[in-house]
């Protein structure tokens, strides 16, 4: 049977983006359904995080920069300040999803912000990468304009922090497993394997019973 895995993450998350490369090589030939998870860290009307205040600058230096280096993935913490809402984007992750393309709509919106230092939060920015994914265009922009999707995600928020009461991200639940925090694929691998090995049937032998050749 397939393991379920959900990722909840919000697209300012660089512990989100750096998840996302260990988890798809855990994944890699096993049956596994993945599902990103929207949940914000500062929705609106909180106030957002400014790139060059401290509390950024010396998270960046002392844990993201380090943890990048060692894995080998290329980020920047983007100078776009104050940091964008993401509500818009998951708004538009909603619309992907239904077309099939909510994973890559996922990564698409990560590597936009974390590697190319886009504005995710502005309507002509996002229309444009979500073209760049084979997504409609004009169907898109008209849905994020006419906030179509927005009962959607308010549901789907409303799902991480009430329901599945997510308090940080990334956090993933694989099967009945839930953990939070980046994790190596060799710790993800195992933890599926655990859910795999939980939906194979339990035969017990140490009854007495009567078999084709006798009792």
């Amino acid at each position: 049977m397939t393991v379920k895995i959900k990722v909840y993450s919000d697209y300012v998350c660089p512990f989100c983006f750096l998840a996302e490369n260990p988890l798809e090589e855990a994944i890699e030939g096993k049956d596994v359904e993945v599902e990103w998870m929207p949940y914000e860290l500062r929705p609106y009307p909180n106030e957002t995080l400014k790139p060059e205040g401290n509390y950024l600058q010396n998270t960046w230096k002392q844990s993201v920069y380090p943890m990048a280096d060692r894995m080998r993935i290329d980020i920047v913490l983007p100078k776009i300040s104050p940091q964008p809402y993401t509500h818009l984007a998951f708004e538009g992750y909603q619309y992907a999803k239904e077309t099939g393309k909510g994973n890559e709509y996922n990564d698409r919106m990560l590597r936009a912000f974390f590697q190319e230092e886009q504005d995710i939060s502005n309507i002509n920015v996002l229309t444009k990468l979500a073209g760049e994914i084979g997504l409609n265009e004009k169907e898109y922009k008209e849905a994020l304009t006419t906030r179509r999707y927005k009962d959607a995600h308010k549901k789907a928020l409303k799902h991480a922090y009430e329901e599945a009461n997510i308090t940080a991200v990334p956090t993933f639940i694989i099967g009945d497993t839930k953990i939070a925090g980046v994790r190596s694929k060799e710790t993800l691998e195992q933890i599926i394997k655990n859910e795999l090995d939980k939906q194979k049937p339990q035969i017990l032998t140490e009854g007495m019973t009567c078999g084709i050749d006798g009792c």
